[in-house]
């Protein structure tokens, strides 16, 4: 029985994952597995040592678990049925429900099913007692109801053998583990959306690259820890539909400074953050950035403000200047109309109304003073990074004339990003689980997010702190770039995001005690699938714990930067 806590979402991040549309990938795979069983082998087997695996995680003994399939009429329920043959001949018993006639199932799956003795379940009726049965009796259902080429919810004999299985309970939480084939059947395959009931999984198994239903929340959540087999079957030669950048990747975009640095060439970052009602976000996220590394923060904000700031942080200069990056919004009200009129002048400055646009990122209170700029005729730039929630996406998007509430918003996080794109011209991260970026012409970014711990008042400006000082850094190594010659290369505002997404997340494992400290003891962890990290649960933190764990995560991050490309999965 499995009693393990659930865990968060997986964060195997040694490789960058990269996700095809369905269509393409299906078409990549054509011309090679028409008329052959020999991939489905392929894939049938990859999914048997997942199978065992995942049994002996559950139980420990392989011989006499009980296994679940759930089996459509395709390729998928095909896998499924080899799969279950290899586990009976190693003294599993193994059980088939259909969620379509017998005739229907793949030929050569069937009867290698019922050679290793396989029980079939004949009718429906039997079907859907084989599936209320493993919800109380299986260690393991392995899904093999739909694969790639569905779309919209599952049929309703498909949705009801599930129904008893997803009653027993959340992941991690329920008697029996899910081994998902490809993906968790009925999830929105493109586009991770959920038309309708679906089975979420403890491990998916899929097969030649990821697709956008692993990287792309709701899907992603209920996908568990996902790995790639190779069949050997070509990547498709198409347009990417999202990716999750490696973390060797986002570490080589951090720098360590020269002796020739200064605080100039290192990026300075202004922040206009804080009220009389929020005065603790400036020191969040004035903490955060200095931690980052910022060259200098510069502070604008009421005195009691600058008072509480400088308690914590003397470094902070209390005076508005040159900046690389200005941080606009977090703690602050549109409604305390003298704090709004001074941010509304600094999204004046930031769109560039009296030369050139700042990179900045623009956070909370800033978003609806923004909107109503965009609305009358304004225009952001991708170097400005809008940093909403669901709530915040939602009131962005009424306000550009959209029709759009919270649920609409979580229900396709992916739309509405791309959507906000389209509106402001700038770069968008919409908090999500995991988080999203999305910028003008780029390809979707998958970043994950963090442990639920984060899930606490103030963080998000820590996250904002953080972003801008990565957004100053960027832009002073092009300013650098430049002086020397050259064409002002620097990072761009979506890495910028995406770096500064994956530091929060590092730090916020360190502060809520799901990184061993130890670094030998790290690296292999982190070499063994980062599966160690997440088994225990953790502790609560505080938003300016995060502040403190972030030069850790900084140089954890900046280290696997350092080590030999990988090649993408």
């Amino acid at each position: 029985m499995n009693t393990t806590p659930r865990p968060p979402a997986p964060d195997s991040t040694s490789v960058a994952a990269v996700a095809y549309p369905a269509r393409a990938v299906a078409g990549a795979e054509a011309p090679l597995t028409a008329g052959t069983d020999r991939y489905m082998h392929a894939a049938a087997g990859a999914l048997a040592r997942a199978a065992v695996e995942e049994i002996r995680a559950a139980r420990g003994a392989v011989p006499g678990a009980r296994v679940l399939l759930l089996v459509g009429g395709g390729h998928n329920g095909g896998d499924a049925l080899i799969a279950g043959a290899l586990l009976a001949r190693r003294g599993c018993a193994v059980t088939a429900a259909p969620a379509a006639e017998i005739s229907r199932l793949h030929v050569t799956a069937l009867a290698a099913a019922r050679a290793a003795g396989v029980h079939l379940a004949a009718d429906p009726r039997a079907a859907a007692r084989a599936a209320a049965g493993g919800a109380a009796g299986a260690d393991l259902v392995i899904d093999g109801l739909t694969g790639i080429g569905a779309t919209g919810p599952l049929r309703p004999a498909a949705a009801e053998l599930i129904a008893p299985l997803r009653a027993a309970g959340e992941q991690g939480e329920r008697p029996f583990r899910v081994l998902a084939v490809d993906l968790p059947s009925g999830v929105g395959v493109d586009d991770g959306t959920l038309p309708g009931p679906v089975l979420a999984a403890d491990r998916t198994v899929t097969f030649t690259c990821f697709k956008a239903a692993h990287l792309l929340p709701p899907a992603a959540s209920l996908c568990g820890r996902v790995e790639v087999a190779d069949l050997g079957l070509p990547v498709p030669d198409a347009a990417v539909l999202a990716r999750r950048p490696a973390d060797a990747e986002l570490g080589r975009l951090l720098r360590v400074p020269g002796d020739h640095d200064h605080k100039y060439t290192r990026g300075v970052v202004g922040l206009w953050a804080g009220s009389q009602t929020y005065p603790g976000a400036a020191v969040l996220a004035a903490s955060a950035a200095v931690r980052t590394g910022a060259g200098m923060a510069r502070l604008a904000a009421p005195a009691r403000v600058v008072d509480l700031v400088l308690a914590r942080r003397p470094e902070v200069v209390p005076a508005d200047g040159r900046c690389q990056a200005l941080v606009i919004g977090p703690g602050t009200d549109p409604a305390d109309a003298p704090r709004a009129a001074e941010l509304d002048a600094a999204l004046g400055r930031v769109l560039g109304e009296a030369g050139e646009p700042v990179d900045a990122v623009i956070d909370a209170g800033a978003l609806p003073l923004l909107a109503a700029r965009v609305a009358s005729g304004g225009r952001c730039s991708p170097r400005h990074v809008l940093t909403p929630h669901a709530g915040e996406a939602a009131a962005l998007l009424g306000e550009l004339g959209e029709r759009a509430s919270r649920d609409a918003v979580e229900a396709a996080p992916a739309a509405a990003a791309r959507r906000l794109v389209e509106l402001t011209g700038a770069t968008v991260l919409l908090k999500t689980t995991p988080t999203l970026i999305a910028s003008p012409g780029g390809t979707l970014l998958s970043v994950h997010s963090g442990p639920g711990w984060l899930a606490t008042a103030g963080s998000g400006d820590v996250l904002a702190g953080n972003i801008g000082a990565l957004l100053a850094a960027g832009r002073a190594d092009a300013d650098n770039d430049v002086a020397r010659g050259g064409g002002g290369a620097g990072a761009a505002p979506a890495s910028c995001a995406a770096l500064g997404v994956r530091l929060h997340a590092l730090a916020a494992m360190r502060a809520a005690g799901l990184v061993d400290t130890d670094r030998a003891a790290h690296e292999r962890a982190v070499s063994a699938g980062v599966g160690r990290l997440f088994a225990r649960s953790g502790h609560p933190l505080a938003a300016l714990d995060l502040t403190e764990a972030l030069p850790a995560a900084w140089e954890q991050l900046w280290s696997a930067g350092q080590r030999p490309e990988q090649a993408t999965a």
